[in-house]
């Protein structure tokens, strides 16, 4: 699978996804194993009316978005994984008026659970945070065919 193909499949997978949506999150990169994510900036999502700052809500959404899609850019063939557990770290808030970016890689991918660790910046910034999460598989056929012909443009 190109790059291309897997940018196209988290697409239509984050889409698919009511929360992703209504925060506007787009993928920025997809490779093999490895994604970044965009959380563009609103009044919709600030948690702290005097000062602008994002809600932890929506950069935990942002990071969860991003460790369960890069399974998407580390698979061959489209699988729901659920997420096991996800933890998340918060360093500093982000900055007001500035997109988030979460950059995810899979760093091991079993029979049965799939590793991620992600990153949470912005531009020019330091780490706003990180996480590490674990996923299980579930297989294949496990996913509806229709659902899994929506994700894959119907390729697979």
């Amino acid at each position: 699978m190109n790059d291309d193909t897997r940018r196209d499949r988290v697409t239509r997978f984050i889409e698919t996804l009511n929360q992703a949506r209504e925060l506007g999150l787009s993928v920025e990169d997809a490779k093999e194993g490895e994604l970044v994510l965009c959380l563009p900036y609103s009044d919709r999502i600030i948690g702290n009316p005097e000062t602008g700052v994002i809600h932890g809500g929506a950069i935990t959404t942002l990071m969860d978005t991003a460790s369960g899609s890069v399974i998407i850019c580390a698979l061959d063939e489209f699988e729901l994984c659920p997420t096991l557990d996800l933890r998340v770290d918060y360093m500093r808030p982000a900055e007001p008026r500035k997109p988030v970016y979460a950059r995810a890689e899979t760093y091991k991918v079993t029979r049965n659970i799939i590793f991620t660790r992600c990153e949470a910046y912005q531009e020019g910034g330091e780490t706003i945070a990180n996480c590490v999460g674990t996923f299980m598989r579930i297989g294949k056929e496990a996913t509806p065919k229709g659902y899994r012909d929506l994700i894959t443009g119907g390729e697979a």
